[in-house]
């Protein structure tokens, strides 16, 4: 379904994408299964590793409406809503609510900057935590990780031994992996993937070391 033109659409239906795709789910505790993915437009952090810049500016104009049509022509019982960052338009919650009553199994994935507090209890919460390494560990909204829900993931992309070292100090400082499920994923290009996992061995950290299955099949295509 085509976009239409932004003051055609209701103010609380408005919403900017950049892109709704079928792929495989790349991480996170649904990695492997057919999802579609929605991707908002618009952040407003900078991280230095960000492999969706692209997502920073444009999109179309659509309404929750025409977004659930999509998903649902596209057959996929997962639906993943990215960015950018999805939190930083507050119609999203209104898809996310839409997403589940359809019958949806619906993740969102942030940055952990913004208060994710109104997200639907329904919705698995996907909290990127910013380490240093990415230029924005101090936009950290804290609140997110001091009170996770059961259902939370918490992501870290670690980029260097220095990261790793905060990343773990982070975790423990709030009892984490006791709480939730705490992912570590090496930084594309930044750190091997066996020196994350080594460095995970030798504490004996219980955390779940995670790749990007998607970066892995297609190289970091846009739209898949």
């Amino acid at each position: 379904m085509a976009a239409v033109a932004r003051d055609a659409i209701p103010a609380q239906e408005r919403l900017r994408i950049t892109e709704i795709f079928l792929s495989l789910q790349g991480e996170a505790d649904t990695v492997g299964w057919p999802t579609v993915f929605v991707r908002l437009t618009g952040c407003p952090l900078r991280c230095h590793y960000c492999d969706t810049e692209y997502a920073f500016y444009g999109g179309l104009w659509h309404s929750v409406t025409d977004v659930l049509a999509q998903v649902q022509a596209l057959g996929a019982r997962h639906v993943c809503v990215t960015g950018g960052e999805p939190l930083a338009q507050p119609n999203v919650h209104r898809l996310l609510s839409a997403l589940c009553d359809a019958g949806h199994r619906v993740s969102l994935e942030t940055s952990g900057a913004l208060d994710a507090s109104g997200v639907d209890a329904r919705v698995v919460r996907v909290l990127d935590v910013k380490t240093p390494a990415s230029g924005e560990s101090a936009r950290n909204f804290l609140a997110n990780f001091d009170a996770p829900r059961d259902s939370d993931l918490v992501k870290f992309v670690i980029c260097d031994r220095a990261d790793y070292d905060w990343a773990r100090d982070f975790v423990a400082a709030r009892n984490l992996t006791e709480r939730v499920q705490v992912l570590f994923s090496p930084g594309h290009g930044r750190v091997t993937p066996r020196e994350l996992a080594e460095w995970i061995l030798a504490d004996r950290l219980p955390v779940r070391f995670q790749l990007q299955l998607h970066k892995i099949l297609w190289d970091g295509e846009a739209g898949r």
